[in-house]
């Protein structure tokens, strides 16, 4: 074993560590020597989101040490960067150790002279971000590991304006955290009379927030028994999804029970994600028996939702991100200017991976569409900065998580829910489904094709393996994708963007971030980026063609789906 992990073990058998973790870290030593060592050869990184691992002993793991620590880290920079009364709010998911390890985290701040509002019980995440804002608090934190399997959580850190971290609070925060050297640096308790518990009242002012979010109320009104179908995934959308659907005025509204207890084994899913089919089956199967209109899932914190509609043969199919994202951004544009809500300074965003379909339909409805990174905390950064001279209507990426309105800084899937609901019902009244809708955009503005891979590289060799992937595609881009040429190069590390054909380099006018994109000539598009949270990179494909009328609708998929491949194949990705 390398001398630096014998090092940490040592600290830990030998220190100010309860008698329940010592053991544990005895019989780790005896029964299983490499876990062991993945769980001591790093410490547990603090990155710009906070956060996530597998829970356990170890420097690398989510415990109560790990999250007392960075709780003393983000403590610490509070109070250089605010004076007078600090206010946090705290929340957590259903996740085993969730309730636990915000208990920790309150703890350490009361006892840093810090006020903390935290919640009586599970909350989805979107609410803690209205939370902060709405308590004028300076942060906050929510336990979570939003989607990851359940033996992960994890930790996210939120500032004043209800936003995960950006520059320049991100690195000073993790600087901070960097500094805590060992648990003795800690203060665990001594200020319990800091911590105030909330919960209904927020609720109700949440809620209320939600409900102003409705365009079409009249369209509820007149489709209120539209059958829907609702899985919380064993998660916190049952604290609020079924109450915010029946005050929009939806009275047919069924919950998957199986999967409507909050539980984190999540013990009828392998992976609590909306983005996965076998998580949505048990409500497929509940939708098909109804004869539905809708099924919706959300993920245990409530920040992503997974639709499911008909399709042309009356099949049920899930859609995928990007094409809830172009239903919903579509809905929202158009609805506003049909209902005179429509402003000359309205605008969307989306991250740089999310559907060029929404930037084309936005352009032709004179509403600004704006690009950002990936990740809420640049969507909420870009309305901070446009504040009072912009009108944020909403914001996506593929990744299943939307936002509506500027009064939550974070996905949220509670005000999706009801919007894509009330979305829904407005196709409905039209003689309409939410699948012939997609078709209709496709046909107006042209049928933009999306799919992703992910490829994971697990333990210490992971995140070396995936570097030297993107140190080859910078040192070596490819000169033709799938027979095309690479036309354009997008580079956010370097922040740069060359055309290949002129040479000409201009630059990026977005933070730096480790993301490659390749623009071909025949306007398909592929992107590159690790992820920042798990030891995976993801790779976005994105083609497209003219649609001449529905008819064409299953050819031009083929086609579409077919060039995918071929890309994946020629890239050697499979």
């Amino acid at each position: 074993m390398e001398k630096n992990i014998e090092s940490k073990v040592s600290q830990w058998l030998d220190g100010q560590f309860d008698a329940d973790t010592i053991a544990a870290v005895k019989k780790l030593q005896q029964e299983n020597p490499d876990e062991l060592a993945d769980a001591f050869y790093r410490n547990l990184e603090f990155g710009t989101g906070g956060l996530r691992g597998i829970m356990g002993v170890g420097t690398n793991r989510m415990n109560k040490y790990t999250v007392g620590m960075a709780t003393q880290g983000f403590a610490n920079y509070l109070k250089q960067a605010f004076q007078g009364e600090i206010k946090l709010a705290i929340a957590h998911d259903s996740r085993n150790n969730s309730r636990y390890f915000a208990e920790v985290a309150a703890n350490v701040l009361a006892a840093n002279g810090i006020k903390v509002y935290l919640f009586e019980s599970l909350r989805p995440t979107p609410e803690l971000s209205f939370t902060i804002r709405h308590l004028g608090c300076q942060g906050g934190i929510v336990l979570t590991a939003s989607h990851n399997p359940k033996e992960y959580n994890g930790y996210k850190a939120y500032w004043n304006d209800g936003a995960q971290l950006v520059p320049p609070h991100d690195k000073n925060v993790i600087q901070e955290v960097e500094k805590i050297a060992g648990v003795d640096e800690v203060k665990w308790s001594g200020g319990e009379a800091n911590i105030i518990s909330i919960g209904k009242e927020v609720d109700e002012a949440y809620l209320q927030v939600l409900k102003e979010l409705s365009i079409q109320p009249d369209v509820i009104a007149a489709q209120h028994d539209m059958k829907i179908v609702y899985t919380p995934i064993h998660g916190t959308g049952i604290t609020l999804v079924p109450e915010i659907l029946k005050r929009y005025g939806f009275t047919n509204v069924h919950v998957v029970e199986e999967q409507s207890t909050p539980d984190g084994n999540f013990p009828t899913v392998v992976y609590p994600n909306p983005e996965e089919s076998e998580a949505m089956s048990i409500g497929l199967k509940k939708a098909k028996e109804l004869d539905a209109a809708i099924l919706l899932g959300t993920d245990p914190d409530s920040d992503r939702v997974g639709i499911a509609v008909k399709d042309l043969k009356g099949e049920w199919i899930l859609l995928n991100g990007n094409q809830t994202a172009v239903l919903l951004f579509n809905y929202i544009i158009e609805g506003r200017r049909q209902k005179g809500l429509a402003g000359a300074t309205d605008y969307v965003c989306k991250t740089v991976v999310t559907s060029d379909l929404i930037d084309v339909f936005a352009a032709r409805n004179n509403v600004n569409c704006y690009n950002v990174l990936t990740g809420f905390k640049w969507i909420a950064d870009l309305i901070r900065k446009k504040e009072g001279s912009e009108k944020f209507i909403c914001g996506g990426e593929e990744s299943y998580g939307y936002m509506i309105g500027d009064k939550v800084r974070d996905k949220d899937a509670i005000a999706s829910v009801a919007l894509i609901c009330e979305m829904a019902a407005y196709a409905l009244s039209q003689g309409r489904s939410l699948y012939e809708q997609l078709i209709d955009i496709y046909v107006k503005y042209g049928y933009y094709k999306e799919n992703l891979i992910s490829i994971t590289k697990k333990g210490m060799k992971g995140a070396d393996e995936i570097a030297e992937m993107m140190r080859g595609y910078r040192a070596n881009p490819p000169a033709t994708i799938n027979g095309s040429k690479v036309v354009t190069l997008y580079d956010y590390e370097l922040k740069q963007v060359t055309d290949l054909k002129t040479g000409k380099v201009q630059p990026i006018d977005l933070p730096k971030s480790n993301v490659l994109q390749f623009v071909l000539e025949d306007g398909s598009k592929i992107s590159a980026r690790p992820s920042g949270t798990e030891p995976k990179i993801k790779f976005y494909f994105s083609v497209n063609q003219p649609l001449e009328s529905a008819a064409g609708f299953d050819a031009a998929t083929k086609a579409l789906d077919q060039r995918i491949q071929q890309i994946i194949q020629d890239m050697k990705l499979k």
